[in-house]
């Protein structure tokens, strides 16, 4: 148990002097925070892939920790990961099952009758390495995927949590995006789903649209800075990559930075709270940068906001509308965690004839507070 401590620790640390070294500073405020004290129902798993096997060490609430380790060398591992990653996002392709039920049985499969027995409902995950660029909602247990089982939620630390649960009443949004093609970055396409997405949003969730023209970096400056708002909701193209400087959003004229996303957030002087949800949902990671999930947690971290919504992969408009939109929905009335919310709008879509292969319902992860 001691050793199995001390290892949860060095992930721990390894995980904040990584995302230290993305932003180039040490300046991430962690606390030392006990799973029981934040969700008696959730269960962390935290990842490592070292070079003889996978190591996994789960922690259930008020019980020692669980080790669970996988004989393989890691090039093996990494294989069988980058086959399932294409896998997924490839909805032309048939789906090999057989392939995400290995990476279950990695992770979860020997102590899922404990799961049960613990009641668990949230399952947390802290990945390392290439496990970050899976989305843990298809793991496949031979008749499920791992969603229609549990919310599922990312970590870039269990110590980077803002671990208080939101009363969520007078919720409201600000939402943002472009839905055409800028002349200052011409090869990203048009996301015309966009427009029909703020405002299926505003449907749900009293909120203040900024589109096209209206969304250029000083408005959005100046709305964020005269009220406050739980939820801010950016439906334009962005890159988010494993080097901060490489990491931006497109705005109307121009794009915002990941340090300047963070200082309008943070600088916001009505925010008494932090933002309660972040939601980028036309980002994608960069292409053949397999730290780009980093870039994710990055941005969960640093955005300011206790929550961050985003994909792993650029998905259909047409699908992202369609969840973004029962998202709200399930958040709107108010009686589930975010990861709940999530997991019941992907169940939806995967339960759906059109968008039912994982590419369409598993890109987005929810990172940091799941509650």
């Amino acid at each position: 148990q001691e050793n199995l401590k001390q290892a949860r620790d060095v992930i721990e640390s390894l995980q904040l002097a990584e995302l230290d070294n993305f932003f180039r500073d040490a300046c991430l405020d962690a606390k030392p925070v006990n799973i029981d004290e934040i969700d008696p129902n959730a269960a962390i798993f935290y990842t490592i892939i070292l070079p003889d096997r996978l190591e996994v060490i789960v922690t259930l609430p008020g019980q020692p920790l669980r080790q669970i380790t996988t004989n393989l060398p890691q090039p093996e591992i990494e294989k069988q990961l980058a086959l399932v990653n294409t896998n997924i996002i490839d909805s032309w392709r048939g789906l090999r099952k057989k392939n995400l039920q290995k990476i279950h049985d990695w992770l979860i499969g020997p102590i899922e009758a404990e799961l049960a027995n613990s009641n668990i409902r949230t399952l947390v995950f802290i990945p390392d390495g290439a496990l970050r660029n899976i989305p843990m909602s298809v793991l496949y247990d031979g008749e499920n995927y791992a969603i229609e089982k549990y919310s599922i939620a990312v970590a870039p630390s269990l110590q980077l949590i803002d671990s208080q649960a939101n009363v969520r009443e007078n919720v409201s949004a600000l939402t943002a995006g472009v839905t055409e093609v800028r002349p200052h970055r011409p090869k990203l396409a048009p996301l015309p789903g966009v427009k029909v997405e703020l405002e299926n949003i505003k449907g749900q969730i009293p909120s203040s649209i900024l589109l096209n023209e209206s969304f250029t970096e000083s408005n959005f400056n100046t709305v964020v800075n005269t009220s406050a708002y739980e939820i801010v909701h950016l439906a334009t193209h962005g890159q988010v990559s494993s080097v901060a400087e490489e990491t931006f959003l497109l705005t109307w004229d121009d794009v915002i930075n990941l340090n300047e996303l963070n200082s309008l957030i943070s600088a916001d002087q009505k925010q008494e709270n932090p933002i309660e949800l972040l939601v980028l949902s036309a980002c994608t990671t960069a292409l053949g940068d397999s730290r780009a999930a980093l870039g994710l947690a990055g941005i969960a971290v640093r955005g300011g906001a206790r929550s961050t919504l985003a994909s792993l992969w650029t998905v259909d408009d047409l699908a992202t509308t369609e969840l973004m939109t029962r998202f709200y929905q399930k958040l709107a009335k108010g009686k589930v965690t975010k990861a709940e919310a999530l997991r019941q709008a992907q169940l939806e879509l995967l339960q759906s004839e059109a968008f039912n292969h994982p590419y369409y319902w598993s890109a987005f992860i929810l990172l940091g507070n799941w509650l």
